[in-house]
């Protein structure tokens, strides 16, 4: 079956049982890695695998064809985007007319920057640059961007490129909601045995849990030369309750985070109720 998710230690460590045939029953898997930018594409277009990690904003655009699955994705408390200068800015007006990095144009990261910018940048921010997260940091620490938005590891390494912490995202979504911050959802074609599929992605994460040392090498082998103990800080944070099961706060998330962008124009109307049919 193929499959398509990130290189980042969380969903190598989520999956690892999976790909490396120890879930009883599950079949093999043909992984693709790649960035969250290239599968929400391959998921918009319907060119995609069976299964897909996909940022939680791209939905709308694909529920026809995909049914969100209530495992294995990224939702959590504390690990919200963050926004970074180089200047030590505090005011979030200094973004005003400025250029900004984002990941992806359909990332979670940047529709959560999209609802904060609208409420306190003034007159909105001026150009925004999409490009592979890795580069986000050096771009805004050599000067050739004003701000960057930024996912992942970089909560745990911004300091060593001389960034400062403008404002972080989930911090905001979390004090104006209450909700933890969704993320990063799988997703698995309507056509498929969506249950079964559930069953297997949330036994990989059980196994991922009870053996940790397990999937070590394979976290590191896909990690961009990470150190480990980034790695585990990235695993710790972004693999949690929610990842064996969404349950109602984490639905809550989701929904409350994509009313909100269609009530702002950011992302087109959908039928709620196709978000929990599995």
């Amino acid at each position: 079956m193929k499959i398509a998710f990130s290189p980042c230690p969380n969903d190598t460590f989520v999956f690892h049982a999976w790909a490396h045939g120890l879930i009883p029953g599950a079949p093999d898997l043909d992984v693709l890695y790649a960035d969250i930018d290239i599968t929400n594409r391959l998921a918009a277009e319907g060119t995609g695998p069976d299964v897909l990690k996909i940022s939680y904003a791209a939905l709308p655009w694909v529920l026809q064809e995909y049914a969100l699955l209530p495992c294995g994705g990224a939702l959590g408390r504390g690990c919200g985007p963050l926004v970074l200068t180089s200047g030590g800015e505090t005011d979030p007006a200094a973004l005003s007319g400025r250029r900004v990095a984002v990941p992806s144009e359909r990332s979670t990261a940047y529709l959560l920057f999209r609802l904060w910018a609208e409420q306190n940048v003034p007159g909105g921010v001026g150009e925004i640059v999409v490009m592979p997260f890795h580069e986000i940091m050096p771009a805004v620490r050599d000067g050739l961007i004003d701000a960057g938005l930024v996912i992942h590891e970089a909560r745990f390494t911004y300091p060593s490129y001389g960034l400062a912490l403008l404002t972080d995202l989930g911090s905001w979504w979390e004090s104006d909601t209450g909700l933890p911050i969704p993320l990063g959802a799988i997703i698995a074609r309507r056509s498929m045995d969506l249950k079964a599929l559930a069953g297997w992605a949330r036994a990989s994460v059980e196994y991922a849990w009870a053996h940790p040392d397990a999937s070590r090498d394979y976290v590191m082998q896909h990690a961009q030369e990470m150190d480990p103990q980034v790695a585990q800080q990235h695993i710790d944070l972004y693999v949690n309750e929610f990842t064996a099961e969404l349950g109602e706060s984490g639905y809550g998330a989701v929904l409350t985070l994509l009313q909100r962008a269609a009530e702002a124009g950011l992302v087109p109307q959908m039928d709620y109720a196709a978000l929990l049919k599995t």
